[in-house]
């Protein structure tokens, strides 16, 4: 299994940020002046974010039209385009960073997507509800149902999410596509980090997100 470097970052709550808190840590991976591409950027908060904070050189991709709406409404730039089959169009190392926050599960290919943002980006930086939280293996042990959290807040027949993944899937996915494990962050409760020194059994049972910055192990 890949091991964890050293992040060097500080534990530290985030709640009182009105910024979701996972976008607040891929800030802090991104440097000043970056070329960035966010994949699935929603309503363009990140690139906002990342343009105010790091005069970033920022570019979107979103599927939905409402999203692409909000983003130009923000004055970024975006297209309307779906992960699963357009990334292929952009070239290799284009961006100093891909990233892909809480939208690798709602993809139809994740190995593929993830395969393609370590080839666009120099680093790739993905972020990931855990579905081997804790409070979700309770739900499905109790009430036999499809668990409902803050995460992961929608219901079975309603939900954009297709590829439920925990934090261990989502580490042998990555040995699986040689991709490197830079650093990686792992959240619980109102934004709390996960000591890095914790074995991945334990952030796969307690924290209920992680971001991971990755780069292509072959190249």
């Amino acid at each position: 299994m890949t091991d964890l470097p050293a992040t060097g970052m500080k534990l530290e709550t985030m709640a009182a940020d009105p910024t979701r808190v996972d976008l607040r840590v891929i800030a802090g991976f991104v440097t000043h002046g970056a070329r960035v591409l966010d994949v699935g950027c929603g309503d363009g908060h990140l690139m906002e974010l990342l343009t105010e904070e790091k005069n970033v050189d920022s570019r979107g991709i979103e599927i939905s039209q409402k999203g692409v709406n909000e983003t130009v409404a923000r004055g970024l730039s975006v297209i309307q385009g779906d992960a699963d089959r357009d990334l292929g169009f952009y070239p290799d190392k284009a961006f100093d960073f891909a990233i892909l926050s809480q939208t690798l599960q709602a993809t139809g290919n994740p190995r593929t997507v993830l395969e393609e943002m370590l080839r666009i980006g120099r680093k790739a930086i993905i972020s990931f509800p855990n579905f081997g939280h804790w409070r979700i293996r309770r739900q499905f042990i109790l009430q036999g149902r499809m668990p409902i959290t803050k995460n992961l807040p929608y219901s079975w027949y309603d939900t954009p999410n297709i590829h439920f993944c925990t934090i261990r899937d989502f580490i042998m996915l990555a040995d699986e596509v040689n991709a490197n494990i830079e650093q990686a962050v792992a959240l619980y409760g109102n934004g709390r980090r996960m000591s890095r020194r914790a074995p991945w059994t334990i952030w796969n049972l307690f924290s209920e997100q992680a971001v991971f910055v990755m780069s292509d192990g072959s190249s």
